[in-house]
């Protein structure tokens, strides 16, 4: 899974633009009634529109497609409650909360949490620790 461009596997600065100008140029290119499936290099790429914002993962070819789009529609709708309808506005100005959000659904590229309520518990702890360090850490 992609999280903007820090992936999961380690790729060089030259390779990683590379690689997601090529997968952004291939996504942006299918019609709309194709299936969000495509074979890429060894890779499936599993993607979803949501207005005018793309979420990608490329997933092992033995990997399930149809958990992978529950999985990117899950980030979505964490994404919705906590910014409040998500847009692309809200992802370049606060990519930390976005990142934080899916470093708490994904680890190391395979899922970790299911429970929307549980992710955004533990963000809204980490902004609250951010805050106010002194009063959460004697609380820790």
């Amino acid at each position: 899974m992609c999280n903007g461009f820090g992936l999961y596997s380690s790729f060089s600065a030259k390779e990683k633009t590379k690689t997601v100008k090529e997968v952004t140029q291939l996504v942006l290119a299918r019609d709309a009634k194709l299936c969000n499936f495509i074979e890429w290099k060894g890779y499936k790429l599993v993607y979803r529109r949501y207005a005018s914002l793309y979420f990608v993962a490329a997933i092992d070819m033995d990997d399930n497609e149809l958990i992978t789009l529950e999985t990117i529609h899950q980030y979505v709708e964490i994404l919705d409650k906590a910014y409040g309808n998500v847009c692309e506005l809200d992802l370049i100005m606060n990519f930390m909360t976005a990142y934080y959000l899916l470093d708490e659904l994904i680890i190391g590229g395979e899922q970790q949490e299911t429970s929307k309520k549980a992710v955004l518990r533990v963000v809204a702890q980490q902004d609250a620790l951010e805050e106010n360090p002194n009063d959460k850490a004697s609380q820790i």
